[in-house]
């Protein structure tokens, strides 16, 4: 078996390479990544892509057929991954995200690729005042969100009994990784507790939020590359834990819990957050009773700040630092590696590899 994985230098993809190592001990593992955040290792005891087969860097605007070439599964991770970027670099969230993704997924198609995998998100739900399934209606309330439905769109058509495409609708991610991102929820809420015993929250604390730690969703990944055929050639699909839909501030409270001296607080005269949303995930739990969520809230919030804690983090600033992901590119920009567009100065270069 040949995987591709694109974007696999983020947060995600380390968790997604070693689960699929393992699964696939005599699989060969490729990524393609432009590496924005490739130098942004954080628990990391060795390079996470040792364990591919070949790393090939390059922008996925400017994908190279030739990667394709014997491939049997392609997972796109690759994209402007959350809603403060989106905001700044709107239409390259589009560009990224969704055009380019789906050209390569035309030259998947074309080119024998029997699987596709797209990361998506429950944030196409926006704000709801009941649980949503699949069949819901989407309201996206930011670029990245937008980004996902109109991916979503396109692969559904692209999709057919040769080239099964599987959406997987995440909940909102969490949890260590190799290369730790500070700019998420819970993972924000355990580094304030830890670097100031305080717990800040932004908003009111109401909206809902369904959760997902990293390692599950390299599990869901996992189960979306061979998922039956049967289910259908297109599958979109909320991928979570009925345990994890919380109110922001009943994360706040568990991580207080797990470090009592931290003290949380409320901005009550915050304006209304309107991404709130419940989402129900029986239809996964159906689906794939063998690659259910593992990790709970408390075990994750102890990993982070064991994690956090092993790496001596003490920086109460750290959302002005580069475990921010739009701090990395606004520096990568400030020194003129990234040009306005988010592409290399040295970009004209040939795509390199890696073996």
């Amino acid at each position: 078996m040949k995987i591709l994985i694109l974007g696999n230098m983020g947060y995600v993809g380390p968790l997604v390479t070693e689960r699929l190592r393992a699964t696939y001990p005599t699989a060969t593992l490729i990524g393609f990544d432009t590496a924005f955040f490739a130098s942004c290792l954080t628990d990391a005891n060795y390079l996470p892509e040792r364990k591919l087969d070949h790393q090939y860097f390059g922008d996925i605007r400017n994908f190279p057929d030739a990667i394709l070439q014997g491939v049997d599964a392609v997972i796109n991770l690759a994209a402007i991954s959350n809603d403060p970027m989106g905001k700044r670099f709107e239409k390259i969230t589009m560009d990224i995200n969704y055009a380019a993704g789906i050209k390569v997924a035309k030259k998947a198609r074309a080119l024998g690729v029997k699987s596709f995998v797209f990361a998506s998100s429950c944030s196409i739900y926006g704000e709801t005042n009941s649980k949503v399934v699949e069949t819901s209606n989407v309201n996206p309330l930011t670029a990245y969100a937008r980004s996902k439905v109109y991916a979503e769109k396109d692969l559904r058509q692209l999709s057919n009994e040769d080239f099964k495409v599987t959406c997987l609708r995440f909940a909102t991610a969490c949890g260590m990784s190799p290369r730790l991102r500070l700019d998420l929820v819970l993972n924000d809420f355990v580094a304030n507790a830890l670097a100031s015993k305080q717990i800040t929250i932004l908003s009111d604390g109401t909206p809902w939020r369904p959760l997902i730690n990293v390692k599950d969703m390299a599990l869901a990944i996992d189960w979306a590359l061979n998922r039956p055929q049967s289910i259908g050639d297109f599958l979109a699909i909320n991928v979570g834990s009925e345990l994890w839909n919380y109110q922001i501030k009943e994360l706040a409270e568990a991580v207080a819990r797990v470090i009592p001296d931290a003290k949380v607080s409320v901005n009550e005269n915050a304006p209304v957050d309107k991404r709130s949303y419940q989402v129900d995930f029986s239809l996964y739990e159906m689906l794939a009773p063998a690659h259910q969520p593992q990790c709970d809230l408390f075990s994750t919030v102890n990993d982070l700040k064991d994690g956090l804690e092993s790496m001596k983090f003490n920086n109460p600033d750290f959302r002005d630092s580069k475990l921010m992901r739009l701090k990395v590119l606004t520096e990568l920009q400030g020194s003129r590696q990234l040009n306005d567009d988010l592409r290399w100065s040295f970009e004209d270069q040939p795509v390199m590899s890696a073996a």
